[in-house]
C-alpha cells in the first residue's frame, strides 16, 4: 500500500522499517551519512524535517510531517488518495 507523506510525496508502506524523529544524535548521524552516500531522499519541500523514514533498501526518506501523523496513516490504511487536510476520495 502507498501512503502520502506530505507535499504530493508517496511511499510504499511495505518497504518502511522505521519512522523516527530526527532530533537524536544517532538519527542525525544516520541522515548525514545517507546524504553523503546519496541514499537520502528529501521530501520536505524545503520545510523542517520532522520525521525520518528508514526504508528496507537502506535509503532514508525525510518528511515534514510528524512521525505520529505518518504512523497514523499507515495504521489507518490511508492510501495515496488521502489529502493534507485528512479528506479522502470516494
Amino acid at each position: 500500500m502507498l501512503i502520502h507523506i506530505g507535499f504530493g510525496n508517496i511511499v510504499n508502506t511495505s518497504k518502511i522499517i522505521a519512522i523516527v524523529s530526527p532530533d537524536s544524535a544517532p538519527v542525525k548521524r544516520l541522515v548525514q551519512g545517507a546524504k553523503e552516500k546519496g541514499t537520502a531522499i528529501d521530501a520536505t519541500q524545503g520545510r523542517k524535517t520532522k520525521s525520518v523514514l528508514v526504508m528496507e533498501n537502506s535509503q532514508i526518506v525525510l518528511s515534514a510531517l510528524l512521525p505520529e501523523t505518518i504512523a497514523g496513516r499507515v495504521h489507518m490504511g490511508q492510501g495515496a488518495e488521502g489529502m493534507e487536510d485528512g479528506s479522502r476520495e470516494g
